[in-house]
């Protein structure tokens, strides 16, 4: 019998968002974070490999973790922020204000937005617009009422 695997993984690119996300809870039962559709897409293929096949060897979970530390210095606290709130790097956030397309790249240290590099999404904001916005509601990454 010819393996499943390939073919699930295959269909997720055809796959309705609503769908990816059902299947995220119930492959990881949690709620789906609020990134982008290739995200999900990534992180639901390597799930269901994971559990198919297995997951990582403990040494290279272990060697992992080292260079993890390397870049965060061993502060849980900081790479969970990082890994859990923030975007990937390389997502393209976009938005039109009065007419005009701007779009932000998502970089490992911060943003990019007209090649300059920005720290924060508020800062993008209040460039855009002229007056202070939250950044994350300001590109529909969380909604206002949640605040």
């Amino acid at each position: 019998m010819p393996d499943p695997i390939p073919a699930r993984l295959a269909a997720l690119k055809t796959t309705s968002t609503p769908d990816l996300k059902s299947q995220w809870r119930d492959l990881f039962d949690s709620e789906p974070p609020p990134f982008n559709r290739r995200y999900l897409e990534s992180r639901l293929a390597y799930r269901i490999q994971e559990l198919a096949y297995g997951g990582l060897k403990p040494e290279t979970v272990k060697r992992l973790e080292r260079l993890g530390e390397e870049l965060d210095g061993g502060d849980r606290k900081k790479s969970r922020i990082r890994a859990d709130l923030r975007p990937v790097a390389g997502t393209r956030l976009i938005r039109v204000w009065q007419g005009v397309e701007h779009v932000v790249t998502v970089t490992t240290d911060g943003f990019e937005w007209q090649g300059r590099p920005y720290k924060s999404l508020s800062a993008i904001a209040r460039a855009i617009t002229g007056t202070r916005w939250n950044g994350w509601v300001f590109f529909g990454l969380k909604n206002r009422r949640k605040l």
